[in-house]
């Protein structure tokens, strides 16, 4: 049992919150099911429910009031089985504080005067408070204007980082809920936090950045709830009996590093045993609408695996050049032991250039940590507040030798689940597969980031709108992309126009003020689309409608009568290879043509949506409106000749896998297609746009074999070529680092972008060979088309009902393949020259020879 799309569900959000259960093996179809809650003895049963469905089903009884708790479990019929399952153990979930009038806390911080303008050293904020009598249960529900890290006796309280996360401040600033009961003692308490700018306050954005974005102030907003034994319950509030002093944290900054003077760290500061110190003095309250603060509705970042060198080199002068072997967004945790004021120094970079850092793709971010040593002995440290992209570390003025016991890498990103996997025979394609899983991590901090490294790590809307596809495969991203989009909805503009990142900050004169951009914009429709078929979530494409409603009915009138999109600022098939590096919106198809498909595409899905919701009216006349645009598409377009007016593999692409032309053209646009591939030897010669959508539009239009040549192309611009020169994720540009060896020119070189990875929902679904053919994975296709002299591939996704999976090899008959189908599931198998066979859940073994459905 599950609560929402949650991996508990302590402190939810929601009054009644939506279950999802999954079914023992051997289940096979559930008819029925009946859920009850206990809600501190009192118990509410549903009786039983005859429905199918296992995910995300309505909350039994009443809805929970704030912070009320309740043990809920299932059990289901099934057919033949006169009598119930057994019941499931019972999960618990709690909620949080569901309304304004539930919080006491205000914003506390420092209350020393500070220069708005420049770096300001971190504060750190706390209070002592007594218990009188045995401990029941605690609570501390807490959140911050810039990030924070609770401490309570001396103990950290959480392990998550960078939190809470960024969203649209003014409309949304999350809280968290902990359960603090083991913190507490009966007696004297201290509770505390140290703070930081974050994306709140901190210098953000390109050119310099911009500081304040969201105001001046930095500061804790926390409500630590204590329920005795006896029932009887206190509250301790952030207000003005807080105190704030400055820490040991001299800067910090998301994009500058931080420094940390550990002669200035006092390790009780958050303990009844610290020294007195004078210091502390009153903290200075602000003001936050309590109805803008809103719980989680996905996990937190955290940091999720270390690694350690594979390499460490001392230079002449002294410094070590620390090589950990996979570009990684995170930070260094080291252990150092020196003279008091020695200072260390860490800088980080994704490659090398002419065996040292390669600061200059970084810009403005300086990606500089320092450490001053006490001179009290060995000190272990790493930076709180900060995060890098980075493969390679320059550390300078260790004390002595360094050793790779000192130095660990820590890696971090929103702690999604992981939900996918894939290999194959060719290593080369596997270390490519690894590439976009390592990418999408390093992207996916509290948002959708386009790079992690450099001046800019923004929520790029194009970017996810076509990498969407692959990320639901690869983890449970649902909770993170539903809390984006609602942000993106807030940040809309009153016209429809979609920004181009969102949240949005200062972008001038590029990027403010906001222009409508096709491929962007249309995350709206698109995006919401792709996590309800993956995710089988119907609410959230309710949720979002409204959006996707207004970008729509925004294009159609910029198009007007014509229905054609030929207008206006667009970015086209951005980063096309052959746009100059200084250019990369310059690429070979007619930006226009990009922009009337996506209005197709876009309104298509739109009416898809509708229908799913139930309203026929919207259905009817938004799929009109897609016919016309198509239509118009056609007209403008393509040529009598059966080309396109854009000769380019993008234009054709779009046209195929978006269903815009007709079947003849279809025919020819598929033979043209291959035809451009295959004069070009097969190199890539697509952009953001094109690249997700050019081997499925080879596949569909019956040119397998030459999707498969450009997928193991291994000359530049390729897939492949980044893997043959080393590369551990994707990259932003086909030729980041040029087969000469310089990087490229371009203003935007980055070593870690997920867009260009977007191949890899055509490698689950094609290669892999699993396809969702019903939201959530409830009906699933295993058609896998071996290709390319690839032998034998193996895919796994956990679906919301459990795990699928298929793994095939060629024989010497044929093919045979294993299936899985998840309880709940059913699910058609179609092998290469067989016809499809229909599965139901359980173990399959399927054969081309002959022998077909047998249970493994």
């Amino acid at each position: 049992m599950s609560f929402e799309h949650l991996p508990h569900g302590l402190g939810v959000g929601v009054a009644a919150p939506r279950l999802t259960w999954t079914l023992p093996p051997g289940t096979g179809q559930q008819q029925a099911y009946e859920l009850e809650a206990d809600r501190s003895g009192a118990v509410h049963r549903t009786g039983r429910v005859d429905d199918a469905g296992q995910v995300l089903m309505p909350w039994p009884g009443a809805p929970l009031t704030s912070r009320e708790r309740a043990a809920v479990r299932v059990r289901v019929w099934t057919p033949d089985v006169g009598e119930p399952s057994a019941w499931s153990e019972p999960r618990v979930v709690e909620a949080g504080l569901l309304g304004p009038a539930d919080w006491q806390a205000v914003p506390v911080g420092a209350g020393w005067e500070e220069d708005p303008q420049a770096r300001r050293r971190p504060a750190r904020v706390r209070k002592d408070f007594p218990l009188d009598r045995p401990l029941g249960r605690a609570r501390l529900y807490v959140s911050a204007h810039g990030l924070y890290e609770a401490e309570i006796n001396g103990r950290r309280v959480g392990d998550e980082e960078l939190a809470p996360g960024w969203t649209v401040y003014p409309h949304r600033l999350r809280y968290r809920t902990h359960d603090v009961t083991d913190h507490l003692v009966e007696g004297t308490n201290t509770i505390g936090a140290w703070l930081a700018d974050g994306w709140y306050r901190g210098k953000y954005g390109f050119d310099g950045g911009t500081r304040n974005i969201y105001g001046t102030d930095q500061a804790l907003i926390a409500q630590l709830e204590v329920t005795y034994d006896d029932g009887t319950t206190v509250v301790v509030a952030t207000d003005g009996t807080w105190s704030a002093a400055p820490g040991p944290v001299l800067t910090s900054g998301l994009y500058e590093g931080e420094t940390f003077d550990a002669r200035l760290h006092d390790p009780d500061w958050c303990t009844p045993s610290r020294t007195a110190s004078e210091e502390w003095t009153p903290v200075r309250t602000g003001r936050r609408d309590p109805g803008t603060l809103v719980a989680p509705t996905g996990p937190p970042v955290r940091c999720t695996e270390e690694i350690g060198p594979v390499l460490v080199t001392r230079t002449g002068d002294g410094r070590h050049l620390v090589d950990f072997g996979q570009n990684l967004v995170g930070r260094l945790r080291i252990t150092a032991d020196g003279p008091a004021g020695t200072a260390i120094t860490l800088r980080h970079a994704e490659v090398l250039q002419d065996g040292e850092l390669a600061t200059r793709p970084l810009r403005e971010a300086y990606a500089t940590d320092t450490l001053i040593l006490s001179g009290t002995g060995p000190f272990t440290w790493e930076p709180r507040f900060t995060l890098h992209g980075f493969r390679y570390a320059e550390i300078t003025g260790w004390p002595g030798e360094l050793t790779p016991e000192e130095v660990t890498a820590r890696v971090h990103h929103t702690d999604m689940r992981r939900t996918g996997w894939f290999e194959c025979s060719d290593e080369l394609v596997n270390r490519l597969h690894e590439n976009v899983v390592w990418s999408m991590r390093g992207n996916f901090v509290d948002i959708p980031t386009d790079c992690p490294q450099r001046d800019e790590r923004l929520g790029w809307t194009g970017d996810i709108q076509v990498f969407a596809p692959t990320a639901g495969y690869l983890y449970d991203c649902v909770g993170m992309l539903d809390s984006w989009l609602t942000d993106v909805g807030l940040e809309q503009l009153p016209d429809g126009t979609v920004p181009w990142y969102v949240p949005v900050i200062p972008g001038e004169p590029m990027w403010t003020p906001i222009q409508p951009g096709a491929a962007w914009g249309d995350v709206a429709t698109l995006t919401p689309w792709t996590l309800h078929q993956r995710f089988g979530d119907v609410d959230l494409l309710r949720h979002h409608y409204p959006m996707a409603k207004r970008w729509v009915d925004l294009v159609e009138r910029l198009a007007g009568p014509s229905r054609l999109w030929d207008t206006g600022f667009q970015l086209g098939d951005w980063l096309d290879p052959a746009a100059p590096p200084e250019d990369p919106a310059a690429g070979i198809t007619d930006r226009y043509l990009v922009a009337t498909a996506y209005f197709a595409h876009s309104a298509r899905h739109l009416a898809l949506s509708a229908t799913e919701l139930g309203d026929h009216t919207d259905a009817e006349r938004y799929a009109a409106l897609a016919d016309e645009v198509t239509d118009a598409f056609r007209r403008k377009y393509v040529l009598s000749s059966g080309r396109m007016t854009s000769d380019s593999p993008t234009a054709y692409a779009l046209g195929i896998a978006f269903g815009l032309l007709t079947p003849q053209q279809r025919h020819s646009a598929g033979d043209r297609l291959a035809e451009l591939v295959v004069a070009d030897d097969a190199r890539i010669a697509t952009g953001f746009v094109g690249t997700p959508l050019i081997c499925d539009a080879l596949t569909d239009t019956g040119h397998l074999d030459v999707a498969y040549r450009l997928l193991l192309q291994t000359e530049c611009p390729s897939w492949l070529y980044t893997v043959t020169q080393g590369a551990t994720t994707i990259w932003e540009r086909w030729d980041s680092l040029r087969p000469d060896g310089t990087l490229n020119p371009g203003g935007m070189t980055s070593f870690n972008h997920y867009a260009l990875g977007a191949v890899a929902d055509w490698l689950h679904r094609v290669v892999g060979g699993i396809t969702a053919t019903a939201p959530g994975y409830r009906e699933i296709a295993f058609r896998p088309q071996p290709g390319g002299g690839i032998t034998w591939a193996s895919t796994r996704h956990e679906t919301p009902y459990g795990t699928a999976s298929l793994s095939w090899e060629e024989t010497a008959t044929g093919l045979t393949a294993r299936c899985t189908v998840p309880e709940g599931c059913r699910a058609i198998a179609e092998l290469p020259g067989c016809a499809p066979i229909t599965l139901h859940a359980g173990e399959h073994v399927l054969d081309t020879a002959g022998i077909t459905g047998t249970a493994a």
